[in-house]
């Protein structure tokens, strides 16, 4: 197989995979936007509604909305950033992190069930693909383009630090 080759079939696989995953779970009976900043609340714990929309890569309207409608369902609280005054900092309500607790464990069994259709042998050569991969991909400045590095992600980030992207 050539580079182009590979780069199409890891696309390919990329775009199906997400479709899949969206279907299985339903997106958590929510918009797309919410479901993507559920996930990265419940990955991160609370952000500012601006670091929330740069780690989604999503317009700062987009977010407003989204959090505004995640917060009258009672899935988010969005309070004065006590770090900082002109901001608002958006967190998980104990109904928000059970919905991403649920939609985590569906797509947890969505993979499971996807792998379990892979010979012993199939699933091993995946799963030491997908650690190479994932390795590759920590080390692109891209893919890791406004998250905060792995030490510093407990931080607060500096109000001189600019995003990436």
């Amino acid at each position: 197989m050539n580079e182009s080759s590979s780069a199409s079939l890891l696309r390919e696989v990329a775009r199906m995979y997400t479709r899949a995953q969206r279907v299985v779970a339903d997106c958590c009976r929510t918009t797309n936007t919410q479901c993507h900043l559920l996930t990265e609340l419940g990955r991160s714990g609370p952000l500012p509604l601006s670091e929330l929309g740069t780690r989604v890569s999503l317009e700062k309207s987009w977010v407003s909305r989204a959090v505004e409608a995640m917060a009258a369902r009672g899935l988010v609280t969005k309070e004065p950033n006590p770090s900082d005054a002109r901001s608002w900092l958006v967190t998980l309500t104990a109904e928000g992190e059970r919905t991403v607790r649920e939609l985590n464990q569906t797509l947890d069994e969505h993979a499971q069930r996807l792998l379990a259709s892979l010979s012993a042998r199939e699933r091993d050569a995946v799963e030491n693909s997908l650690l190479t991969l994932l390795k590759a991909l920590r080390e692109d400045p891209a893919a890791m383009c406004c998250l905060p590095p792995q030490a510093e992600a407990l931080k607060e980030p500096s109000k001189d630090s600019k995003p990436c992207c």
